[in-house]
């Protein structure tokens, strides 16, 4: 049992890492090569000379910026708004906390595009397109409803003995929420913030939407603006050599907080 355990999670990965590591490939490859038929798998000739144009002729490294100033802000602001609203909710009644988690859990698996006409309609008439807010606020309100979820789990796991200890000490609620649990509830924090980054990050059809400007454009509609004319003109070393470059900042991301993250989805996720 334990090997066919270990040769699911080795299928797992190999799945998971095939197409990153073929676009990685692709774009080492010239612009011959990388259209041979049949394909290559590992390059012939390796070259960076798409990177060179993927940072060279166009602002890439602007769009990058884009995309880090909107995920961090708006994952910083969500679980900001969340933190709050699970604890009171961790706090609360069985039934209420039962209904609560799956009307949260209901609104987490809606997709953006669902909303997107509302809010383009809000993010116009208060004057945010092609403006970092414009993002900011509806990733946040977005990435809320998840973010509530998996911290209001955490927080159940924090013994309430330690509050009213904290209380009989003469701390207030608020100096107890944020001297005492909000410390203890860090590897939730973390996940719920990178999980929101990752989300906002990735996100494409808002950025398309309310992004329309070229100086404002986030990374993900950035690549898919690599495109030629033809279906012969598309550059698709350059399109590889986009996507690694967008994944990169989140996988090293993910692998320097491995561990909070995996701590955080483990011991606050029971409901």
């Amino acid at each position: 049992m334990r090997k066919l355990s270990r040769l699911v999670v080795v299928l797992f990965c190999a799945l998971a890492a095939g197409p990153f590591l073929w676009h990685f490939a692709s774009s080492l490859k010239d612009a011959a090569e990388v259209t041979r038929i049949p394909p290559t798998l590992f390059p012939a000739r390796p070259t960076l000379q798409n990177y060179r144009d993927l940072f060279g002729q166009r602002p890439f490294l602007t769009y990058c910026m884009n995309s880090f100033i909107i995920a961090a802000l708006s994952s910083l602001l969500s679980v900001a708004s969340a933190s709050p609203a699970a604890y009171r909710l961790a706090r609360s009644r069985a039934g209420l906390r039962s209904a609560a988690s799956a009307v949260l859990l209901g609104l987490a698996f809606l997709p953006p595009i669902a909303f997107v006409l509302p809010l383009y309609e809000l993010v116009r008439e208060l004057g945010l397109i092609n403006h970092p807010w414009g993002l900011i606020g509806p990733y946040a309100a977005l990435n809320l409803p998840l973010s509530i979820w998996l911290l209001t789990g955490y927080f159940r796991q924090i013994p309430i003995e330690l509050e009213e200890a904290a209380q009989m000490d003469g701390l207030g609620p608020s100096q107890t929420f944020f001297t005492i649990v909000l410390p203890l509830a860090a590897p939730a924090l973390a996940t719920a913030t990178i999980l929101a980054f990752v989300f906002s990050w990735n996100e494409y059809m808002l950025a398309l939407t309310f992004m329309n400007a070229d100086y404002a454009r986030t990374v993900t509609v950035a690549v898919a603006t690599l495109s030629g004319a033809f279906v012969y003109q598309i550059p698709w070393g350059l399109i590889a050599a986009g996507v690694i470059a967008s994944s990169l900042p989140l996988i090293v991301l993910v692998v320097f907080f491995q561990k909070k993250i995996v701590a955080g989805l483990t011991s606050g996720s029971a409901q």
